[in-house]
Parts: structure tokens; C-alpha cells; sequence
């Protein structure tokens, strides 16, 4: 029997509202540099909710030809940016690797969604026979993973993981058992979303869930906050390249860290609300420290889903609280979504980034905005500074609507 590999991070790439690049990214997080403003991608004008998390000055002519961006949806841009990036950080080279090997997981909640409004648009306006013919591959959401897998030749695993705001989170999960089976040495996990589009923006306010903070973007996402009216908006991307430490040992990679667990669980409880005492987050987070044989002592730092809506909030505390005992209250917690916004599918892919950017650094970023914390609130969640310390271990929580939760615990290691 084949002895069970532990599964390290070798490269990673990231696109964000605060930036491109994960130097970009990590030092606007520790800086508290918020990416929330305006909607520019169409005008939000007559909409109530009229701010996002967009992709900053973004040119697709800067990344890729006019022939390839017609029949590469916007999501599949951003994973295909994150995983040059991460090839390059991880000086990963394609002609020496075993292609049958390489397997491609990338999670998306919505896909392509302005190229779906627009499509249906046009079909509604000008009738049959004038739709774009690159509209289904250019929106379906396997078509991230796809992408990558025809880019570069990798023709092992390749699927799309779509759990709403876990899916990402859910298909390093799932890429994680892969490798620990050794079904693959490589594979290209994360997430990718294009969600900023009128219907997208009007449906998530039709559930009450997003802020109405117009009149100051920057300071509209409050996770924890007592007067947090729900979150951002944000498209963007990520991608971990996840192989076996046994690969990575062989072609003398620089590890970055290790995922040391995973944990997943249902709600079975509502079809958008999280149950208040986050019964099912502290399943996963239970389960996901089990995995990874550590005590809720040896966790330095949560990265909380940390939403800003009214729900999610004292429910995530709960769950914390559930897991970790007294020592919750020795443990920061922190959501970048106080920053970024939320990029729904991508999300958990974005906050491994920043979780690894904050073992390597020992730099944990802030909760900005964070002024007067709910009272069931009442962890400590950095407020609005980066805070400096060593951190080697971190729990990173993703939960979604239909109550599926997905958490992953990274860890420095011994090679990095």
C-alpha cells in the first residue's frame, strides 16, 4: 500500500480588487487599503446597492490576444492570470513534468455572469440567430479549470467545485484528498468569479444582503461591526499549485507551506442563513483539526468567512467559540472581506493566499472598519491595524449558501 503523502503549496497567483499579484495583494491587506468603490463596469445608478470589489484599471489587451479573449469568459481570465503567477513563483517547468499527472480544480459560484445578462439580452431584444456563439463555453463555470488544463497541456483531473462561497475552498479540498491518495503529483487548485453585473448586484440586494454604503465604499464592508449592513460585492481570483511533498522534494521546489487539514459539513438548516449557534462551521472546524492531528491550542490565527452581513457574523463567533473553547479569546480572527469585498466562489481561494501570505510574513492582516464591535461579537478580530507576530498555523473558513461549509488549516513547513 502506497504510503499517504502530505499535500504543500509550491506557487500561488492572485487577482483582487486591491490588487494583482500577491505582493500587491498581501501588502494593501497588512496597509488596510480597502478595493471597495463605485461600480464602473456598468452604471449602478438606478440600483440601490451601487458599489463592488472590481478588478482596479483592468486590460484584458495587457494579458491576453483579442482572438483568446473572445472565447475566454472574465473569470477564466483571472484563474489563467493566478496560474501564470503561480507557475512562475513556484518555477514550475511544464516540459519536465508527467502532463497525465497535472490535474486542474477550480471552484466558481456564478461563472461568466455579465456574459450571461448580456446574452440574454441580446436574445431578448434582437431574437434567435444573434447570440454570441462562444457564450456557453465562455460562461460555464468548469471552463476556469478547462482553460488552465488546455493552456498547458495537464490532462489529469480537471473539474469545477461549485458550493456558492466554499466552492473554492472546496476544490483545494478536494484537490488535497487527490493528492494525499496519490491519484496526481500536481494539481492547480482555487477559484475564479465575474459576478459584478446589474441582475447579480440586484439579486443579492433582493435578499438583503448586501450594504447600502454608496456614500463611502471604503468603509461599507464591517465584519463584526455593530453596524454592518451586510456585505460587497467582489470578483477576482486565485490559484494554489498543490503538489506532493514528495514532487515537490524531487524537483528541488521551494515549499511555501503545507495544508495540514481539511474539514467539511452541511448547515442542513436554511437555504442562505447560517444556524445562530454555527453548529455546521464548528463540525467542519472540528473535523478539519482532527485531520490535521493539531489541538485548537495550535491554531495561531483564524481567517474568518467573516461576511459583514447580520447573520453570518455572531454565528461564525459562535462556531469559534463552540470549537475553541476559552482559547477563543486568545486567538486573533480577522476577514479580509473588511477590504477585499466578498468574491463569492473565489473567495476561499483568495483568503488561502492571504493566509500563507501570513505564515511566510507573520503579518496578520486587519478587520478594518471595525469601530464598534457587536456585542455578540466579541472576539479579537484586529481591528483596522495589521497586527505583527509569529504565526505558523491557520484555520481558514468558508461557508455557503445551503449551509455548506468548507475549512482548511495551513501550516508552515520544515521546508520552507
Amino acid at each position: 500500500m502506497a504510503k499517504e503523502q502530505r499535500v504543500v503549496v509550491t506557487g500561488m497567483g492572485v487577482v483582487s480588487s486591491v490588487g494583482i499579484g500577491c505582493t500587491s495583494f498581501f501588502s494593501s491587506l497588512i496597509a488596510g487599503r480597502s478595493g471597495i468603490a463605485r461600480i464602473t463596469l456598468y452604471d449602478p445608478s438606478p440600483q440601490a446597492a451601487q458599489i463592488a470589489g472590481e478588478i482596479k484599471k483592468y486590460n484584458p489587451d495587457n494579458f491576453f490576444s483579442r482572438k483568446v479573449q473572445r472565447r475566454l469568459g472574465r473569470f477564466s481570465q483571472f484563474a489563467l492570470i493566478a496560474t501564470r503567477e503561480a507557475i512562475d513563483m513556484a518555477q514550475l517547468n511544464i516540459s519536465s513534468i508527467d502532463l497525465a499527472r497535472v490535474g486542474t480544480l477550480i471552484g466558481s459560484g456564478i461563472g461568466d455572469f455579465g456574459m450571461i445578462e448580456d446574452q440574454i439580452r441580446a436574445f431578448l431584444d434582437k431574437g434567435p440567430g444573434k447570440m454570441n456563439p462562444f457564450t456557453v463555453p465562455r460562461v460555464i463555470t468548469n471552463m476556469a479549470s478547462g482553460s488552465i488544463a488546455m493552456e498547458y497541456g495537464f490532462t489529469g483531473p480537471s473539474f469545477c467545485t461549485t458550493s456558492a462561497c466554499a466552492s473554492s475552498s472546496h476544490a483545494i479540498a478536494t484537490a488535497y484528498t487527490y493528492l494525499k491518495a496519490g491519484l496526481a503529483d500536481v494539481i492547480f487548485a482555487g477559484g475564479a468569479e465575474s459576478c459584478v453585473a446589474p441582475t447579480s448586484v440586484e439579486s443579492y440586494h433582493a435578499l438583503r444582503a448586501l450594504s447600502l454604503r454608496n456614500d463611502e465604499p471604503t468603509r461599507a464592508s464591517r465584519p463584526f461591526d455593530k453596524d454592518r449592513d451586510g456585505f460587497v460585492i467582489a470578483e477576482g481570483g486565485a490559484v494554489l499549485i498543490l503538489e506532493t511533498e514528495d514532487n515537490a522534494r524531487s524537483r528541488g521546489a521551494q515549499i511555501l507551506a503545507e495544508i495540514a487539514g481539511i474539514g467539511m459539513s452541511c448547515d442542513a438548516y436554511h437555504i442562505t442563513a447560517s444556524p445562530p449557534d454555527g453548529r455546521g462551521a464548528a463540525q467542519a472546524m472540528n473535523l478539519a483539526l482532527k485531520d490535521a492531528g493539531l489541538a485548537p491550542q495550535d491554531i495561531d490565527y483564524i481567517n474568518a468567512h467573516g461576511t459583514a452581513t447580520p447573520i453570518n457574523d455572531p454565528a461564525e463567533t459562535e462556531a469559534i467559540k463552540a470549537v475553541f473553547k476559552e482559547h477563543a479569546y486568545n486567538i486573533p480572527v480577522s476577514s479580509i472581506k473588511s477590504m477585499v469585498g466578498h468574491s463569492l466562489g473565489a473567495a476561499g481561494a483568495i483568503e488561502a493566499v492571504a493566509s500563507i501570505c501570513t505564515i511566510r510574513e507573520n503579518v496578520i492582516p486587519p478587520t478594518i472598519n471595525l469601530d464598534e464591535p457587536d456585542p455578540l461579537c466579541d472576539l479579537d478580530y484586529v481591528p483596522h491595524v495589521a497586527r505583527h507576530q509569529q504565526v505558523n498555523t491557520v484555520l481558514s473558513n468558508s461557508f455557503g449558501f445551503g449551509g455548506q461549509n468548507c475549512v482548511l488549516v495551513f501550516r508552515g513547513h520544515e521546508g520552507a
